[in-house]
């Protein structure tokens, strides 16, 4: 009874948070308010709800590596990727940005190959990009899956996390009209914008009935117990402490890390995406690679991890071209000058050793100095070989077997993984 309680407290409390922080044009309504432990959890319940095995969803790629299990675990659902290049093809654009043209080139290759392609996610803000997309963009995009009867789940996890003020952050919720109201679904949770990832919440809002019944059957397995439902029902009516010190504060903080950061990167030359959300930069270190391979982007990700830095590899995040890496920048000061510090050590010593072997194809390209956008290089490689991504891949589906940890040893798995294990004892701090 008291979970119950305060599970209806607690879709009130999300109904006007979000009304109130996506500028809702009116009321939002409780009842189409769904509450699970976190938006990965909402993820796979979603496509097993939306989709049948076998189908697909589109997704702008890169993005956050982690939805690509999430999507799977359930159904088998995969993913289509619509690449984004860094360099743009028409005058105006951005890098790496998102179009309905490459939305439905994309699609309409799914469609030759015979895949059945069911929803479209959207990240905004994004990550890894950190792009805060228009209203108007929204609306393209949420007219382009109309057109083609397509489901969209819009992820605006870091929506309180854009941190220049002069930019502004449009959520779905805001339109005064959706295009396709039953097939509009937006997630929301408290782990990025509250630093609170390991309370294990996230909301869905939907219109779709059906949906909201589908997803909530599955809170069995996904629910939020209702002591921490109470606490984060009152966290979230505290709206005096959110607006005038929390955020505030927050953002604060979030401009001065990233600021340094960016001017850190550009006193090296790096190239970077200069972008007002998120808690994370996308780099572009593709000079830096001897050859345009996924395998020579591990290879620096490696010396970044034996320097004692871990950056993430854009591979995770299913970047198309090699070299690109994204650093969270959201820490202590301290902390990111020591992080600088030994990034800058990899660098220098990567680009002694690429002089020295006179092996430089991409140096002159980019050698420009990085300003407020990304300096372009034009290239465009497909993945080749294997690569971390899909160690991690194959490490995952070997561990769902039952018996694998009993056949598996350490020692056992040292010899039939080396990568892995180096990897994996070097960032354990065992070598």
């Amino acid at each position: 009874m008291v979970g119950w309680l305060s599970n209806i407290i607690l879709r009130e409390e999300v109904a006007r948070f979000l009304t109130y922080y996506c500028k809702a044009p009116a009321p939002l309504n409780p009842e189409n308010v769904i509450i699970l432990n976190g938006c990965g959890s909402l993820f796979s319940s979603l496509a097993a709800v939306l989709c049948d095995p076998g189908d697909a969803v589109l997704i702008a790629a890169p993005f956050y590596g982690g939805i690509t299990q999430s999507i799977f675990l359930y159904s088998g659902i995969k993913l289509a990727y619509v690449h984004l290049e860094s360099k743009g093809t028409l005058p105006g654009t951005r890098p790496f940005q998102l179009t309905v043209a490459k939305l439905e080139s994309t699609l309409q290759t799914a469609k030759e190959q015979g895949t059945n392609v069911k929803a479209l996610i959207l990240l905004n803000p994004h990550n890894p990009l950190g792009d805060v997309y228009s209203a108007a963009e929204m609306l393209d995009f949420l007219e382009f899956a109309k057109r083609n009867s397509l489901h969209v789940i819009v992820d605006e996890i870091y929506m309180l996390s854009v941190f220049d003020e002069s930019v502004a952050f449009h959520s779905v919720l805001s339109l005064d009209k959706l295009p396709d109201p039953q097939r509009t679904h937006v997630m929301w949770g408290i782990s990025k914008d509250f630093a609170v990832s390991g309370v294990r919440f996230g909301t869905l809002y939907s219109q779709n009935q059906d949906v909201c019944n589908g997803v909530a059957s599955l809170c069995y397995f996904h629910g939020v117990c209702g002591p921490m439902q109470y606490k984060i029902a009152q966290l979230l009516r505290d709206r005096d402490w959110i607006n005038q010190v929390y955020l505030r504060v927050n953002h604060s903080r979030l401009r001065a890390a990233h600021a340094y950061v960016a001017d850190e990167l550009r006193a090296i030359g790096v190239p970077f995406l200069h972008r007002s959300a998120g808690f994370f930069i996308w780099i572009d270190f593709r000079k830096y690679l001897r050859t345009p391979t996924f395998e020579e982007e591990v290879g620096l990700w490696k010396d970044f991890l034996d320097n004692k830095v871990l950056l993430s590899c854009g591979k995770a995040f299913e970047c198309s071209e090699p070299g690109w890496f994204r650093v969270i920048f959201s820490d202590k000061t301290h902390r990111l000058q020591l992080g600088m510090q030994r990034i800058r050590t990899v660098l220098e010593r990567r680009e002694k050793e690429l002089q020295r072997e006179e092996q430089n194809p991409v140096e002159e390209d980019g050698k420009a100095d990085s300003t407020d956008e990304v300096i372009y290089v034009s290239s465009h490689h497909e993945p080749s070989g294997s690569n971390l991504s899909d160690l991690i891949v194959q490490l995952q589906n070997q561990m769902r077997s039952s018996d694998w940890l009993q056949r598996n040893t350490a020692e056992n798995f040292a010899q039939q993984n080396p990568e892995v294990f180096q990897v994996y004892s070097k960032y354990m701090g065992k070598q």
